[in-house]
């Protein structure tokens, strides 16, 4: 009977002990494949977009703003002080401190609940990537047994690495090297012992130490981390005293602030999908903008705009009135500044890249350009008398009659004094001798989409976004060469390769060097002395068009000098 008791004991036993193995085994295999979240460790890292002088315009990221530090670019006392607070046997433990466990243990007993965790470095880095923060022995089993796996296929400095990049800092920083960047404009090489302190002390609660809404109590949770690295003889009496004196200046201005978010967002909406998600891959993005120019052409839309609205005595939150800007290089096709609209805060809609608008009169230089080039000149007489034109819509006779904007005739004007003055008959009488189809053949070598096959052509009754105005205006700033405007240079990858790059793209030949040059001459008459004379400044050589649509719905001016071209327009964005 006893040696069967005994007997039948060992068989639980084995039963009991095979169970807990198979068990273990299973939760082994189990983890395995969320362990390598942490051994192929890639989390979403924010994107830069810089102007074309490499400064920073803003941080773009999903969810998590992340800047990812590389052990190599840690400080020495960052560790030590992180090792300090959080887990001093770090560097001799296999991922699981039995001592700390007992410890906890004895204490969660003592206090009747889950009261500390002995958790070490590879345990919290877990609990944070991989698991819940429950306190249940299941969740710690299962804890206990992914720290021993990542221990033994990362190194004790891969660990910190994953661990200072994973955890949060507060403030929406992700990462040692964001909070570096937030809380203090400083890289990594650049923190002072008590930063380092400061930062290694946030992320056991970094919103009730975050250092902008807790300053004191942030500098004491610091000098607590300063006395435990001395009390283990990690730094000197003397750098602890030191350290302890520093009130780190903490900057509460937010780091993803956008200093350019029409720009910003249209890299966005053009790269989002190109690489993967560009906001969370870590990617350095170069613009072709110039945030000298983007500062000034801001300013003078603003102006411009509550000039607009005195004069139709209106006000701002209840007008459609709206406005864009777009400035380009001419021989490159750089995008220098772009302006979307009026305000962003009021609308992020961007108005330079996103909305189609008639043109009206400032596309009449391409008219006049195919005359050139077919054999007129700058002095052909033109015939400026009124015509009608007989059509059918919709099976009923409909009856056009256009007419100049001053309402009256001049008979013949030569073809420079027509566009000069931007005479509306003089050029649809121009497009009835030339013929609608010869105009349209040529205007094909613009790849401007939907060009009228009536004589609506004459008057600009087509739809073109300003930075397409742009695009065709080069032919005429760029002595007959239409070049691509571009606003991204390049893009490098978090690795250090440029995996995107543009050149100046020069997409077709409209016209020959003279025959622009003949046009520029007639343009810069009309900065001089006809419907943009407004736009003249003083010394310098400047050629455009204005163009207007019925009742003023839209208004443009197109202007180039021999660098710089800009486009504007103003409209109802009803």
């Amino acid at each position: 009977m006893f040696h069967s008791l005994i007997k039948g004991s060992i068989i639980l036993a084995f039963i009991f002990v095979a169970a807990l193995v198979a068990a273990f085994v299973y939760a082994y295999e189990e983890v395995k494949l969320d362990a390598e979240k942490l051994i192929n460790y890639k989390p979403p890292t924010s994107s830069v977009i810089y102007d074309k002088d490499g400064n920073r315009l803003a941080y773009v990221f999903k969810d998590q703003h992340r800047l990812y530090a590389h052990y190599d670019e840690l400080p020495s006392f960052l560790v030590e002080a992180l090792v300090a607070m959080e887990d001093t046997k770090f560097f001799e433990h296999n991922g699981v401190n039995p001592d700390a466990i007992v410890r906890a243990i004895i204490k969660d007993i003592q206090a009747g609940a889950f009261v500390e965790g002995g958790s070490t470095l590879t345990q919290q880095l877990i609990k944070n990537k991989l698991l819940t923060s429950e306190k249940k022995i299941k969740r710690k089993i299962k804890e206990a047994i992914f720290a021993l796996k990542i221990e033994l296929e990362l190194s004790k400095e891969e660990i910190i690495e994953r661990y200072l990049n994973e955890i949060s800092y507060g403030n929406n920083y992700f990462g040692i090297k964001t909070a570096a960047n937030g809380y203090f404009h400083k890289e990594l090489n650049e923190l002072t012992l008590k930063e380092a302190a400061l930062l290694a002390g946030l992320p056991n609660a970094p919103s009730y130490y975050n250092p902008i809404r807790h300053y004191k109590r942030a500098l004491d949770r610091a000098n607590n981390v300063l006395y435990r690295m001395k009390s283990i003889g990690w730094i000197s009496r003397e750098a602890y005293l030191k350290a302890v004196k520093e009130s780190p200046k903490v900057y509460k201005t937010s780091l993803t602030q956008n200093i350019a978010p029409y720009i910003v967002d249209e890299v966005i909406r053009r790269f989002k999908d190109k690489f993967g998600d560009i906001r969370t891959g870590g990617y350095k993005i170069y613009t072709t903008i110039d945030m000298k120019q983007q500062e000034i052409a801001k300013e003078a839309v603003s102006y411009a705009y509550e000039k607009a609205l005195k004069k139709y005595n209106e006000k701002i939150g209840e007008t459609t009135l709206n406005a864009a800007l777009v400035s380009v290089e001419s021989k490159t096709g750089n995008i220098l500044a772009m302006v979307g609209g009026e305000s962003y805060e009021r609308s992020a809609f961007n108005r330079v890249t996103q909305t189609e608008r008639q043109p009206g009169s400032a596309f009449k230089p391409f008219i006049y350009q195919t005359a050139l080039d077919v054999g007129y000149n700058p002095a052909t007489p033109l015939t400026d008398l009124a015509r009608t034109f007989q059509y059918y819509y919709k099976g009923k006779r409909k009856i056009w009659a256009p007419r100049n904007y001053e309402r009256d005739f001049k008979g013949f004007v030569p073809l420079r004094e027509a566009l000069v003055h931007s005479r509306n008959l003089a050029t649809i009488n121009l497009v009835a001798e030339i013929g609608v189809s010869t105009i349209r053949k040529r205007l094909a070598f613009l790849d401007v989409p939907h060009i009228p096959q009536d004589m609506s052509i004459s008057l600009g009754n087509l739809g073109l976004s300003p930075l397409k105005m742009a695009q065709i205006f080069s032919v005429f700033a760029n002595s007959g060469h239409m070049i691509e405007p571009r606003l991204v240079s390049k893009i490098i990858s978090n690795d250090g390769a440029v995996i995107y790059a543009t050149r100046p793209k020069e997409i077709a030949d409209f016209t020959t060097p003279e025959q622009a040059f003949l046009m520029t001459d007639v343009l810069r008459d009309v900065v001089k002395r006809g419907t943009g004379r407004n736009a003249r400044v003083e010394g310098l050589e400047l050629a455009g068009k204005t163009g207007t649509t019925n009742m003023s719905i839209d208004a443009w001016f197109c202007g180039y000098s021999p660098e710089i071209e800009a486009i504007v327009w103003f409209g109802r964005d009803d």
